[in-house]
């Protein structure tokens, strides 16, 4: 049978019945039980679905009910949105395209995200080291050194989760100072500034690095880590075999940072 399946509203209600009865989603129900609660064959039930466990499920979902047996649509757009933003850049992600992608309704991403940008916060949380830069920060090593150590395997990590998501966010907020990249970049900074920021600024206080200002500091603990991690799959084939590994990039970037930033060299400005 094709076309779409008009299923009887009291097979839906067999369904969500059984379901709350059972403590499952409807998705989880079998269809046998479902039939029995109908006072149905499972044979007649599975003919006036059309032959297709989906007609019920999508009948349920116009019920206003998630019948269940799949993510949420949170978990379903930000994934259908890295997915995009890898394949065609950030340009394509729509909410339009994402609720396609997502199998979701658009009222459904502006309850769950706000808007696009909302959706692209949560993208840059799931794909960007935000969130474990947060609880390093939270609870960090004893040692300056251990502590940078993590800062750059929290970047590796970011930046090898999905290859393509970060560097397009990245080329975003330099290509369009304006864009959507940006404006998510900026309203996350505070966050970044309350943890790592807050953790330079005491390492400075109590002399265990030299004292800089705030940003140049930051530039010098995240930046080569970070332009290095970007630059990884351009730079990487031209090398070969020569070409560091992450961890080795670490590594040097941690000493090179420790030497900047020993306060026994710190010397008065003329």
């Amino acid at each position: 049978m094709s076309g779409v399946v008009n299923v009887p509203v009291e097979l839906v209600e067999a369904a969500v019945a059984e379901a709350e009865q059972r403590g499952q989603d409807v998705a989880d129900v079998p269809l046998t039980a479902i039939a029995a609660a109908a006072g149905i064959s499972r044979s007649t039930l599975v003919r006036r679905l059309g032959g297709s466990r989906q007609a019920l499920d999508n009948a349920v979902r116009a019920a206003g009910i998630d019948p269940g047996g799949r993510p949420p649509v949170r978990e379903r757009a930000i994934e259908a949105a890295a997915g995009l933003i890898a394949e065609h850049g950030l340009s394509a992600v729509t909410l339009e395209s994402i609720a396609g992608a997502a199998e979701c309704s658009l009222p459904s991403l502006h309850a769950t995200f706000g808007g696009r940008d909302g959706l692209l916060t949560a993208v840059f949380e799931r794909y960007s080291p935000l969130l474990e830069l947060e609880a390093l920060m939270a609870d960090p090593p004893a040692s300056v050194e251990d502590t940078v150590r993590a800062v750059y395997r929290a970047f590796i990590r970011a930046f090898e989760h999905e290859r393509h998501v970060l560097p397009a966010l990245m080329a975003d907020v330099f290509g369009r100072p304006n864009g959507p990249a940006r404006r998510v970049l900026a309203a996350n900074f505070p966050r970044l500034l309350g943890s790592l920021g807050a953790w330079l600024l005491d390492q400075m206080r109590t002399g265990r690095i030299r004292q800089l200002p705030l940003p140049l500091v930051a530039h010098l603990l995240i930046g080569p880590m970070a332009i290095h991690m970007l630059s990884r799959p351009a730079f990487a084939p031209l090398f070969g075999p020569s070409f560091p590994t992450a961890e080795q990039a670490a590594e040097v970037f941690t000493k090179a940072f420790l030497r900047a930033v020993d306060p026994t060299n710190a010397k008065e400005t003329p």
